[in-house]
């Protein structure tokens, strides 16, 4: 059951103070009184209120003086003033005070509780809006992103810096490695959070449509446009516009897209009359566009626009150590979307997904997990629930005298050094070897020094 509405009234005349709360009591607010504004305020501090109902003079803290205090208190909270001076001057001092509405005396009480009902909408629209930026946050976090490699941290630090500000962003990466992840966690750790990311994939649209779909069209513009449309950049106004692939945008696009970052307008296809936009741009491409400027598929002016700060994401084969919480997050994932209760995985089916190189990178070890998810039948992953083709491209594990071998044999006795520094405390150890407590959790199995 939903807990009660409380308000909080506050008037130096009893027989009134006496009459509104007793008519909202009624009504099933719940509904505390007092006789003067400092004994409001008092009450205040002690305990929530979601609304505060007060008369404008009072003797020792008038209405004004205690919405001020309420302000400081909790700025959220809404005030209604009560007043027996109906004046403009009344009502607008009231207002520049803070107060959410304004009533004069006698009261109209039916009045009194539609301007409550109102204030309520009010709250409640307020609340649901701030609670839907905090879940786009929370999904698009930074902190959200899975990698504590050193390669990832110095990613994320340069994305934390760079949110926020207006600067447009390249972000280079193999396919598969994240990059629209990188641009939603920018974006919504910007200013511009409250505003709209808009995604568009170069590669993916037909290029007779690519002009239409970024910048729109009027109505007979050409054959098929029964009728005016917005493009991407006109829906992304006071946002964001992620372009994916910027690499594939064809030469005659790019003279287009150049203005829209420079001089923030464009037209629509078959118009000449400028459209303004206040757009942050972020690019992405796995393509190598110092070639393509090279071979003449790329400009090079529009190239040193989006190339403002760039972002480059390693493969995942370069970041091995973040395997291990990949893993993890995504066995977590797909058991939960498929309702199915994972165990975990045998040594045998951790061990090859850890010598896997993952050419397709993040995007394939996902759906590698997620097939494993799928087909396991008795809660843990086994060999037999990993593509066939994985074990083929996995490299040998180290043989002895093997330089891997040689590699691994130096990593654990640096650990077992680190845990003897450290008195065995496994936080401090990590911190001694630059790595989390997790990922020294994972080596101390994989070397069986956590048996020692």
């Amino acid at each position: 059951m939903a807990e009660p509405f409380r308000v909080l009234v506050a008037d130096d005349e009893p027989a009134q103070l006496e009459l509104v709360g007793g008519f909202l009591a009624k009504r099933g607010f719940a509904v505390a009184l007092a006789l003067s504004g400092r004994e409001a305020l008092k009450q205040f501090e002690r305990e929530p209120f979601d609304l505060v109902l007060t008369d404008q003079k009072m003797p020792d803290l008038s209405g004004l003086e205690l919405i001020e205090a309420v302000r400081r208190q909790n700025p959220e909270t809404p005030v209604i003033v009560m007043t027996a001076y109906g004046t403009i001057e009344t009502a607008v001092s009231a207002i520049k005070a803070g107060a959410s509405d304004y009533l004069t005396k006698p009261l109209n009480l039916d009045d009194l509780l539609h301007r409550i009902s109102q204030v309520r909408e009010r709250q409640r629209l307020l609340t649901e809006n701030r609670e839907l930026r905090e879940a786009l946050r929370e999904r698009h976090r930074i902190e959200g992103i899975i990698g504590e490699s050193g390669r990832m941290q110095e990613v994320l630090s340069l994305v934390k810096r760079v949110a926020q500000s207006d600067a447009t962003v390249l972000i280079r990466g193999e396919s598969g490695t994240g990059k629209e992840l990188i641009a939603k966690a920018i974006h919504y750790a910007s200013p511009r959070a409250s505003g709209p990311l808009v995604t568009v994939n170069c590669a993916a649209l037909p290029e007779s449509l690519m002009e239409s779909e970024l910048f729109g069209h009027e109505k007979g513009a050409f054959t098929g446009a029964v009728a005016a449309r917005k493009g991407r950049f006109e829906m992304a106004d006071g946002g964001s516009m992620f372009l994916d692939e910027i690499g594939d945008l064809p030469l005659h696009l790019q003279v287009k897209l150049l203005r829209v970052i420079q001089e923030r307008e464009f037209e629509r296809v078959g118009s000449s009359r400028s459209i303004a936009v206040n757009v942050r741009v972020l690019a992405a491409t796995h393509r190598d566009l110092e070639t393509l400027i090279k071979a003449g598929r790329f400009r090079d002016d529009l190239y040193y626009r989006i190339n403002v700060v760039t972002i480059a994401l390693p493969p995942l084969r370069e970041r091995r150590e973040d395997l291990p919480l990949l893993i993890e997050h995504f066995v977590e994932k797909f058991g939960r979307v498929n309702a199915k209760q994972i165990k975990g995985l045998t040594h045998e089916a951790r061990e090859l997904l850890l010598r896997y190189d993952y050419p397709g990178n993040v995007r394939e070890l996902e759906n590698i997990i997620e097939r494993a998810v799928v087909l396991t039948r008795d809660g843990v992953i086994d060999l037999a629930d990993l593509p066939v083709a994985l074990d083929e491209l996995t490299e040998e594990p180290a043989t002895p005298g093997s330089l891997p071998a040689a590699v691994e044999e130096l990593e654990r006795r640096m650990i077992h050094d680190a845990l003897l520094q450290s008195g065995n405390v496994q936080t401090r150890a990590g911190e001694l070897l630059g790595i989390s407590e997790r990922v020294l959790r994972y080596k101390l199995k994989k070397y069986g020094l956590s048996r020692e």
